[in-house]
């Protein structure tokens, strides 16, 4: 996936992926009839393994899979820490207008640590290690 610039809100956290990992954003669905409030098309983390994980859409600023890992940078969602096992990130403020969320967007992100190889909060590395030299820069 070339590298995309979703909106021009900064980057709050960035996700940097483990290496193998891609991004798979999906087309634009048009119903034969209206649809309120059904959210954004969905965006995807591809790992080797052929698991894919969901991610907030609605959320995303910039991404990209260039150096061989996806990287993706959410505008409104903050890193919470490890809770159960499993790397934790909460919404903190939407990007969007209410019109053009759906209702059942996740107020919460959860993540498997084996898929995630560092976590930035403006700029700082706050969880991992990165991978392939890539940085708070991104």
């Amino acid at each position: 996936m070339a590298p995309t610039q979703m909106t021009d809100t900064v980057a709050f956290c960035t996700v940097e992926f483990v290496k193998g990992s891609c991004l798979r954003k999906e087309g634009p669905f048009t119903p034969g009839l209206p649809v309120v409030q059904n959210g954004p098309p969905g965006t995807f983390v591809i790992f080797s393994d052929g698991r894919r994980v969901p991610l907030p859409t609605d959320q995303i600023v910039a991404a990209d899979d260039d150096s061989g890992a996806a990287h993706v940078s959410f505008g409104g969602m903050q890193w919470s820490g490890v809770e159960g096992g499993f790397l934790t990130f909460r919404r903190v403020r939407d990007l969007r207008a209410e019109h053009e969320l759906s209702p059942e967007r996740g107020r919460r992100m959860t993540l498997e640590i084996a898929m995630v190889a560092a976590v930035f909060m403006e700029g700082e590395l706050v969880w991992g290690r990165p991978v392939g030299g890539v940085g708070a820069g991104r």
